[in-house]
């Protein structure tokens, strides 16, 4: 490889959230941190590279979007994904949840149901209930090993009068890349029953071979129509520091309304940095990607291998894509607090704990695997260890 992903990089005291809270979220400083989802790589040279000359301008003054910025989005969405988007369609957000909310503000009733699909990203709960809706589950269901959508259930609530649902793709926690005769099916109830669709795809481009995520929009004109798609490439490039995000809406209306409301909050400005390093990224960024992907894969051949070693009633839901893993442990018999406790004080590891992702979760733990090989190593020794009463 041309990247060294092994390297291990030190995190702690530079105001990391992920390596910088053991002791206030888990009680002891020497908790291994595998939680949050932000990457121990170092993000791609062109990245990096462009971040330092933006520095060393030394005036930190207002920014503008430029066209380049835009077409970096366009080629990538059309090189990586078969999408063809119009810059006109674009609108910049500060992350993927700040839009999550306005979508839910702006295109939903206070009071009224917003559909989602648990176990799913927690703040997906949070924007909901937040903006003074209700949260209505549409349980994800286990088939053959993997997440399936229960339609049956779907249409029930669609029935029953929710109009938008918040819809994760590539499903996190439980990596299912959403196959495109899935997604149809999905799309054909939307329109059936009126339903404006928010599709968080975060990880569009963190994807295994075998497996092409589909978005959503691309479906179909119709489709695309009652759409917003929330796309950033923080996750693709460890850039989440940086807060930045898009949208894609081809409804002009749609599109005007989100602009008009991130306006009157004052989050139109181009950030001063990001706009340089999501544009580096896409345009320079490819070749870093596809090996930090093989790369990752290989962090989940090896944790699935380890585990049927080491503790086969652990049982991996084998994902494809992200680079996330979701460990079903209710036959280790414990609660939540149990497993927190097995993990933060026995295993000196944090996982996230499954019941954050929605009461689906509890008895599952999630495993970020973007780091190197020895961290996840080093993390699922301790876990095995601590659940066989060994000292850690």
């Amino acid at each position: 490889m041309k990247y060294n992903f092994d390297e291990l990089i030190d995190r702690r005291n530079t105001r990391s959230y992920k390596w910088d809270q053991g002791e206030k979220l888990f009680g002891a400083a020497d908790v291994l941190p595998l939680w949050v989802a932000d990457m121990d790589f170092h993000c791609p040279p062109a990245v990096r590279d462009v971040l330092i000359q933006r520095a060393q301008l030394g005036v930190y003054g207002y920014a503008i979007h430029t066209d380049s910025y835009y077409d970096s989005i366009v080629k990538w969405y059309s090189r990586r994904h078969d999408w063809e988007i119009s810059p006109g369609w674009i609108t910049d957000s500060p992350s993927i949840v700040t839009s999550l909310s306005l979508a839910v503000e702006l295109f939903s009733e206070p009071g009224s149901q917003v559909v989602l699909q648990s176990p799913v990203y927690y703040p997906f709960y949070d924007v909901i209930r937040t903006n003074g809706r209700v949260v209505a589950k549409n349980p994800l269901v286990i088939r053959d090993g993997r997440f399936e959508m229960d339609y049956d259930q779907l249409e029930t609530l669609f029935q029953g009068g929710a109009k938008l649902l918040l819809l994760c793709s590539p499903h996190n926690p439980g990596g299912r890349v959403w196959e495109r005769e899935e997604l149809l099916r999905l799309g054909a109830l939307c329109l059936q029953y009126g339903v404006t669709v928010v599709s968080d795809e975060i990880h569009a481009d963190l994807t295994f071979p075998g497996h092409k995520h589909i978005p959503f929009a691309s479906l179909s004109p119709e489709l695309a129509d009652r759409t917003i798609t929330c796309l950033a490439a923080t996750k693709t490039f460890n850039l989440p520091g940086l807060h930045t995000s898009f949208i894609v809406a081809s409804n002009p209306a749609v599109k005007r309304k989100l602009e008009q409301r991130l306006k009157s909050l004052s989050l139109h400005m181009a950030n001063h940095f990001a706009q340089d390093a999501v544009q580096a990224a896409y345009n320079e960024g490819e070749e870093w990607l596809d090996e930090m992907m093989a790369y990752v894969k290989g962090n989940l051949d090896f944790a699935i291998a380890y585990l049927k070693e080491q503790l086969p009633q652990v049982k991996p839901l084998v994902p494809g894509g992200t680079y996330l893993l979701w460990l079903d442990c209710r036959d280790l018999g414990l609660d939540v607090k149990g497993l927190k406790e097995l993990m933060f004080v026995k295993a000196k590891v944090a996982f996230s704990e499954g019941s954050v992702f929605g009461t689906e979760g509890e008895g599952w733990l999630r495993i970020n695997l973007a780091c190197p090989r020895s961290i996840v190593e080093e993390g699922l020794k301790r876990f095995c260890q601590a659940v066989s009463g060994q000292p850690v």
